[in-house]
């Protein structure tokens, strides 16, 4: 299987290489558009995502700067792009992944794409977010957003937009803080440390009431027309957030600060061919200084308060070309980005032996690629081939062995139209991704990163049916994932902890709407997924993959009372967490059942009012599991690694006067 469809997919792409249509194909991938008003918070993406998307599940970190997984994939398996900028974070224990640099409130809509189906951009192995934020408009246009919740939850938020046929502005600024959320059993993020981890990583006495986190971010925009169908596109985004809590991690976070600059040239209706050229040169950075100030470690002598400072930059440059050329579709690209990496540790104590060593020595992986598209419709038949041709550099500044890599990624995704309301679609897809800085270099104390990783290759299958009737909606996805050379973390070795293992995911997605009556609508989703490994590690009796989040799903029941207010009732649900990775870190977790509430109310066109409850009923639980690949706090008062809880009952309000 793993050689057949590889061929296949070249095969395919030379029987169509002469013949194509431009047709909207959108089922490999999942769309959410008023992305601010499905957030609770502006700041925790991740969470609008998980509650939205049955593919994408949260890994809990904080109050804010959560993870995403999607169909169990995370870290450099996925994605993440912003307006077209490749987006890092800088944490080697993931505090600042990609989604925590943008916020809700500035976002206009993300394609989750589920499977390796974007050519693209660089990275996408097995799924990635493409997030768009919101455009500068020429009518002007200004909105305010205020929020409140639950552990002195605060949020204040201003876009103002506007321009002429020469120039559009758009500025957002916003300030979010909150204290730190309770659990159902009432418990703090301090409190929760306190029962269930050692006392060196527990909080002073004197820190037990600090705020969880405080976060400013600023968005500024310019579209420029410089002659007819052309347009110069400048963007920066700012982010600054401090005394961000980790708590069953053994730092925090002393701030997180990203600067994101995009300069993009765009020229459309060039001839009757060649429709679209843009070219656009990106640049992201992010300083990341964890450390345990806070905590009874940073009492001892040795080491005292030991921080670990990085930082990483991403810098792309990204030529696309668009044509239509006898009712085919066809992208052409040249994609080059480099990021690097570096950080280091400091203690208190200068003799400490720790004191002034690299976590990662200025690690730099260079891209080189070309990609092409192309599309088109055959009556009921539509198909889309992609290709993607990829060269990586990997170097360091500490002597390790350096590495390059190539790779060819392609995929193939048809849709069938049964009728003018039901579709099949099928899609194969082969993508690779090499491995990052921390999987090869990183060091605390020994090397725990290893150099000679080869990358990974995913083959994946993906397939569904889709109807659209007027009186309901159903989507049904399944995929199976082959996973060659899979970066894999091995727990309690004292060096070269990665592994490149053989592994297999495979699982579904089922979503539907039932549209009752005009007022009420019920929607309803579910999704399931299993991992395993090949072979066990080595030492090692467990084939199970990590991150597998068991059987999940969500009812809702909406009722439109009046134009644009919506009173709504969910559940969400969670079968126990009971097949994992036991030799890796993580541990069983019991299913859980919760409810929300939630009321937004048009009070006219210029002023519409949030009111929610989320976990209704004070329920405790946890949504992420513990694998090793997260440095989390050892065993304590228990005797498994820590989990973080969910929030118990949260009462929010958001209010939005748009002029």
């Amino acid at each position: 299987m793993k050689k057949i469809i590889p061929l296949s997919l070249i095969t395919v792409a030379s029987i169509y290489a002469a013949e194509v249509n431009l047709s909207p194909i959108g089922v490999e991938a999942t769309t959410i558009t008023e992305v601010s008003q499905k957030a609770r918070k502006s700041a925790d993406l991740a969470e609008a995502l998980s509650n939205n998307v049955p593919s994408v599940d949260m890994s809990r970190r904080s109050g804010i700067a959560n993870d995403v997984f999607i169909r169990g994939q995370k870290r450099d398996n996925i994605s993440v792009e912003v307006d077209g900028t490749k987006v890092c974070g800088a944490c080697p224990n993931r505090m600042d992944p990609p989604t925590s640099h943008i916020l809700a409130s500035q976002i206009s809509e993300i394609e989750v794409i589920e499977g390796p189906y974007d050519v693209e951009t660089f990275g996408t192995m097995s799924g990635g977010l493409k997030i768009k934020t919101k455009k500068p408009s020429k009518k002007v246009k200004s909105e305010i957003n205020v929020g409140f919740g639950s552990w002195d939850y605060q949020k204040i938020g201003v876009t103002v937009s506007g321009g002429n046929d020469a120039v559009r502005v758009l500025i957002s600024g916003s300030k979010e803080s909150s204290g730190q959320y309770k659990d159902g059993n009432g418990d703090s993020l301090v409190e929760q440390t306190k029962k269930k981890a050692p006392i060196g990583n527990q909080y002073k006495a004197a820190n037990s009431d600090v705020d969880s986190y405080d976060k400013k971010s600023l968005m500024a925009k310019a579209f420029i027309t410089t002659a007819d169908n052309q347009e110069l596109r400048l963007s920066l985004t700012a982010n600054r957030s401090d005394n961000i809590l980790y708590p069953n991690s053994g730092m925090d976070a002393v701030y997180d600060n990203s600067n994101i600059y995009s300069v993009e040239y765009n020229i459309d209706s060039i001839n009757d061919i060649y429709k679209n050229i843009n070219l656009q040169y990106y640049y992201s950075e992010v300083d990341h200084p964890m450390n345990t100030a806070l905590r009874n470690s940073s009492n001892s002598v040795s080491p005292g308060n030991m921080t670990n400072q990085l930082q990483t930059s991403m810098q792309g440059l990204k030529l696309k070309n668009n044509f239509k050329i006898n009712n085919h579709k066809l992208l052409i690209g040249l994609d080059g980005s480099k990021r690097t990496w570096d950080g280091g540790y400091t203690t208190q104590n200068i003799a400490h032996p720790m004191n002034g060593t690299k976590s990662i020595n200025n690690a730099e992986t260079e891209n080189l690629a070309v990609f092409a598209k192309l599309e088109k419709t055959y009556g009921d038949f539509s198909v889309s081939i992609g290709a993607r041709y990829d060269y990586t550099d990997i170097t360091n500044g500490g002597g390790f062995q350096e590495n390059d890599y190539s790779s060819l990624n392609a995929n193939i995704f048809t849709t069938y139209n049964l009728n003018s309301k039901n579709k099949l679609f099928l899609g194969f897809g082969q993508a690779s991704r090499v491995p990052d800085g921390r999987e090869l270099y990183f060091q605390k104390g020994s090397l725990k990163g290893t150099p000679t990783l080869d990358k990974t290759t995913n083959r994946q299958i993906d397939f569904g049916y889709e109807a659209q009737y007027d009186s309901f909606s159903l989507k049904a996805k399944g995929f199976y994932s082959m996973l060659d050379d899979f970066i894999y973390y091995q727990k309690g070795l004292a060096t070269n902890n990665f592994k490149n293992i053989d592994a297999t995911i495979y699982g579904g997605e089922l979503s539907a709407s039932f549209y009752a009556t005009d007022e009420v609508t019920i929607d309803a989703s579910i999704a399931y997924k299993k991992g395993e490994k090949d072979n066990a590690l080595a030492g090692q009796t467990d084939k199970d993959l990590a991150d597998m989040a068991p059987l999940r799903g969500k009812l809702a029941l909406n009722y439109e009372y009046k134009k644009d207010s919506v009173a709504t009732i969910e559940g969400q649900f969670s079968d126990t967490w009971d097949t994992y990775d036991a030799d890796n870190g993580e541990q069983e977790i019991d299913s859980w059942n919760i409810v929300n509430l939630k009321v937004k109310h048009a009070v006219n066109k210029k002023f519409d009012l949030t009111l929610g409850i989320n976990n209704l009923f004070d329920e405790t639980y946890a949504v992420s599991n513990t694998y090793a690949d997260l440095t989390l706090l050892a065993p304590g008062v228990t005797e498994d690694v820590m989990l973080l809880n969910e929030p118990g009952r949260y009462i929010y309000t958001n209010l939005t006067f748009k002029f």
